[in-house]
């Protein structure tokens, strides 16, 4: 018979904090611990939150007679540990001294020392896993045209490697004996492939490249963005939004709901039918893309995210790949259900824990020589 472990997960956001409790992999409490903004206001940093937010979630977990003693491992969304491989880190004073004190100004990087705190005073683990910052690119795929400008890694590293590992168990192999692509349709857009347990290549949700997205504006030419820059009507949170807010779907209809956009397709719009496919598109090229990364050797494809619920885009898109390699889709996001099976894996030994140093897995390339003089 299996061993039966209680794990605690957590997510810190803006202005809440998700927080679930599984039996394995079975769910059996979800909250979402909301925090007053007015009450935020009074922190300049986040890393100031740290003890306000850590009362807020014993008090909901008090209130749903849930005991911290009886957790037997504790698993979170950590930001601030910086660029790393993925897989899972022992969190201890080392990264929670890192992402406290790394500069980044962001409620994620609340996760670890939340965590630590909580297994200090148990005596259990805690868990980093597959953190936000993982990047495992290979060193061709971060090469640009552009002098000193390189790709890094972010994506949706959780439920991406969530994802890819649920489907290498179904078809009966492992995470790190597979190439899959995995495609996180959300709010945010990532096309990665996962080369035997790495992401080797993927495109860059925070920097604005890959696909267009809903809320954001992918991969788009460069001169007229350079020349709207310069132009004195533009200012640079205006051009920082379209990239990363109000571009995509949301530009282009107005919108960022596929039921609406759905909904006016179905009544003949036929504007939102090309954009809508235009997005599908653009995840279909990406995806082959990869599928040429990874030399044509492709045992699957995954859909992922919220838009992948919506059967319109989920065919779009398969219309164009199906012939790569076997289509699976989870719709959805599966955060909290990876951070669970994450720690599950650690404490059954079925996957290393690292010890972190805050050691950046890329830090830039050493053999870069001078630029040479262009004639």
């Amino acid at each position: 018979m299996e061993d039966s472990y209680t794990i605690l997960t957590l997510s810190p956001g803006s202005t809440s904090t998700k927080v679930a409790v599984f039996r394995n992999t079975q769910q059996v409490f979800k909250s979402n611990v909301r925090h007053d903004p007015a009450e935020l206001a009074q922190f300049d940093q986040a890393k100031e939150q740290l003890d306000y937010r850590i009362a807020a979630i014993k008090k909901e977990l008090a209130a749903n007679n849930i005991d911290l003693a009886d957790v037997d491992a504790y698993s979170g969304y950590c930001g601030g540990m910086g660029p790393t491989v993925g897989g899972i880190f022992a969190i201890d004073d080392t990264v929670c001294d890192h992402v406290l004190n790394g500069g980044f100004n962001h409620p994620a990087i609340l996760g670890a020392p939340i965590l630590h705190s909580f297994a200090q005073a148990h005596g259990k683990p805690a868990f980093a896993v597959n953190q936000p910052d993982t990047d495992e690119l290979a060193d061709v795929a971060r090469i640009t045209g552009y002098p000193g400008v390189y790709r890094k890694s972010h994506v949706h590293c959780l439920n991406q490697k969530e994802c890819a590992i649920r489907y290498a168990t179904e078809i009966g192999r492992s995470y790190d004996d597979v190439n899959v692509i995995v495609a996180h349709v959300g709010g945010g857009l990532s096309v990665a492939a996962h080369n035997h347990g790495r992401m080797t290549d993927t495109n860059d949700v925070l920097e604005g490249s890959g696909p267009f997205a809903p809320n954001r504006s992918g991969d788009v030419p460069l001169m007229p963005v350079v020349k709207m820059c310069f132009d004195g009507a533009h200012d640079l949170k205006e051009v920082k939004n379209v990239i990363g807010k109000t571009g995509g779907l949301k530009g282009l209809l107005g919108t960022d709901d596929a039921m609406e956009i759905d909904k006016r397709i179905d009544a003949g719009d036929d504007w939102a039918d090309l954009v809508f496919d235009a997005m599908a598109y653009q995840v279909g090229k990406a995806i082959g893309g990869f599928a040429a990364a990874l030399d044509g050797n492709v045992d699957g494809i995954v859909l992922t995210g919220g838009v992948s619920n919506d059967q319109r885009f989920v065919s779009k898109v398969e219309q164009h790949v199906s012939w790569i390699a076997p289509v699976k889709v989870y719709g959805g996001d599966f955060e909290m259900e990876a951070l669970a099976a994450g720690a599950l894996r650690a404490l059954r030994g079925d996957e290393r824990v690292m010890a972190y140093t805050g050691q950046p897995s890329w830090d830039g390339f050493a053999m870069e020589g001078a630029i040479p003089a262009v004639e």
